[in-house]
């Protein structure tokens, strides 16, 4: 009896040790499959980020284009709601950390004819197609530097 006694405290903290070994090996299994597909998924979201960035400074670029364009064919009306989303685009991303200093430091003279800008456009003035043409080298000069 007293045999018995021993036997069982023995079996149990085997058993114990048992599921523990086993709980690390599933730990472990289960880690050396997480591990990677967070590093990929990581590594695509940084991507994603990225991308989306282009996306915005490409449509902030085509609205200022087709606002020229409209500008030049002489839909007034179109061209300011475009110069409107443009600038609407171009202030909100200005603050972000995309942007090195002395590309902010240049997007200030835009800024300063937005309004004289939409006016013209406004009034159908066909003056606010060279000044849009000449916003948009600037623009793309200003997007250009490293």
């Amino acid at each position: 009896m007293s045999e018995d006694l021993q036997r069982k405290p023995i079996t149990s903290s085997s058993g114990i040790r048992r599921y523990i070994i086993y709980a690390v090996v599933l730990l472990v299994v289960f880690l050396l499959g997480f591990i990677p597909m967070w590093l990929k998924a990581r590594s695509a979201a940084s991507s994603l980020t990225e991308t989306e960035h282009q996306l915005v400074l490409c449509k902030m670029q085509s609205d200022l284009a087709s606002a020229v364009i409209d500008a030049r064919r002489g839909d007034y009306e179109p061209a300011r709601q475009a110069v409107s989303r443009f600038f609407t685009s171009l202030s909100a991303e200005r603050d972000s950390s995309n942007y090195t200093e002395a590309q902010r430091n240049s997007l200030q003279p835009l800024f300063a004819g937005r309004d004289e800008l939409i006016t013209l456009l406004a009034r159908n003035d066909p003056a606010s197609a060279d000044r849009l043409s000449d916003m948009f080298v600037a623009y793309r000069k200003i997007m250009a530097q490293p």
